[in-house]
């Protein structure tokens, strides 16, 4: 097992020999330094991880040191040393950016040595987070999970930190928010990337079909049975299972599901031979599990063993700044693709879009501006070809008035219908939803074709 570097940085020549023997005798690679000056000479040569820094020194002292060697190497940690009951100076340690302090004359070893431990550690969790999300912007260079908000990069962030892991995920958020991406990148930046990333949306099929599309089946397993097929747990085998819309699975189904996390085994519909799995699974939902379980619509034992990690991607409207930044890569994707030359969005259609609340969210936006390059014969995208983007109001907070989501989602999705003449396919399209979604809203919000012609 290599060394673990650590440099230790302390003008008392008696304390930094007891420190460099006591941390060489427990198997560090110790750099000591009797300066901050010669401190920063030793550590191009070394990139020490961990740093153990006195506070006070002829010079440059721990403060200040400490901000030159965080900008040689962002992610280094640094442990302070500081005089006993000197609370304050530690305080002002923490807030430059040190990892933890500990108070000289140092007596405890095992403290010392558990902080370097844990100092060391962070270091590499920093590291492989800052690899991750390399490696995302490599898979997806024109994502729709590109922004520059604190919503989206803390989403981002999350995704790097759980990639690597093989544990299970729950990705949670309102269609069109990028749900499904968001599985594909965590299956790229993981150990299976190499293997395969299998995704069925569990609303899409009828109970006993989404059962033999799960678990395949034996031939004569049933009428119409006519050969082996194999279901998308055996498909995912060594690989990621992407299960979308799980809250639509139904009662029976997840008792069968929860089985298979516990067993780690499946049974084809029409044997009783067991087929070992080696999986991980990613399950998405815009419903509120939480309030199903509650309702006794969704197991609470299945809820907990999905709800490992939770990722929540934030819908558009809580990530304004970003509706402009990914309105240009739609542009520029759509453009080349239908082969026109559009440069960009006026100030008018900037306004509107902005202040859209957006519904279907980024799915959504990008129907809008695809449409919108298709009927435009202008070089920019004008306020003109964005139809059906109705901003009141109350959507840009002109009145000071906050309308409900609840009430502009009805409203909309109202609209969209009454357009279409209540055809469901084209209105789901057109709104960057599945179908199945659609027809929820409907019901949720009592919507029916006939109260429209009143």
């Amino acid at each position: 097992m290599p060394k673990q570097k650590v440099l230790i940085v302390d003008d008392e020549s008696g304390q930094r020999d007891l420190l460099k023997g006591l941390l060489t005798k427990r198997n560090y690679e110790v750099l000591a330094a009797a300066s901050g000056e010669e401190a920063l000479e030793l550590y191009h040569s070394s990139f020490a991880p961990v740093a153990l820094i006195d506070m006070k020194m002829p010079g440059m002292n721990g403060i200040q040191l400490l901000g030159k060697l965080k900008e040689i190497n962002p992610f280094i940690q640094v442990i302070v040393l500081t005089a006993f009951g000197s609370v304050a100076t530690a305080v002002e340690a923490m807030k430059a950016g040190a990892f933890h302090y500990i108070t000289k004359p140092v007596e405890d070893i095992e403290e010392l040595i558990l902080k370097l431990e844990k100092a060391a550690a962070q270091n590499q969790l920093i590291v492989e987070a800052q690899v991750m999300k390399e490696k995302l912007t490599e898979v997806f260079p024109d994502t729709e999970l590109i922004g520059e908000s604190k919503a989206i990069k803390d989403v981002r962030q999350l995704m790097a930190l759980v990639g690597p892991k093989d544990t299970t995920v729950l990705i949670t958020g309102e269609s069109g928010t990028g749900k499904e991406l968001v599985a594909r990148g965590i299956h790229a930046i993981s150990p299976r990337r190499e293997k395969r990333l299998i995704s069925i949306n569990c609303a899409a099929f009828p109970e006993n079909l989404l059962e033999s599309e799960l678990f395949g089946y034996e031939k004569g397993a049933f009428t119409g049975a006519d050969k082996i097929k194999q279901g998308r747990f055996e498909l995912a085998d060594g690989g990621t299972l992407f299960l979308d819309e799980i809250g639509e699975m139904p009662l029976s189904m997840q008792a069968k599901l929860l089985r298979v996390l516990e067993d780690h085994k499946i049974e084809r519909l029409g044997s009783v031979k067991q087929i070992p799995l080696d999986i991980r699974l990613i399950a998405a939902t815009n419903r509120e599990l939480k309030a199903m379980v509650k309702e006794r619509k969704f197991r609470e034992d299945l809820y907990f063993r999905l709800n490992v990690i939770e990722i929540n991607v934030p819908p558009l409207r809580e990530r304004r700044g970003d509706i402009l930044i990914l309105a240009k890569t739609f542009i520029d994707k759509y453009s080349q693709k239908i082969g026109k030359d559009i440069k960009g969005i006026d100030s008018g259609a900037a306004q509107i879009l902005t202040a859209y609340p957006w519904p279907g969210n980024v799915r959504e936006l990008e129907n809008v501006i695809e449409r919108a390059l298709i009927i435009t014969q202008a070089n920019q995208i004008a306020k003109d070809v964005l139809s059906g983007l109705t901003v009141t109001s109350g959507d840009s907070q002109v009145s000071g008035e906050i309308t409900p989501i609840a009430e502009l989602e009805k409203k909309h999705i109202k609209k969209c219908l009454d357009l279409n003449d209540w055809n469901i396919g084209k209105s789901a399209e057109q709104l960057g939803i599945h179908r199945n979604t659609l027809s929820a809203k409907i019901k949720e919000y009592c919507l029916s074709e006939d109260s429209q012609k009143q």
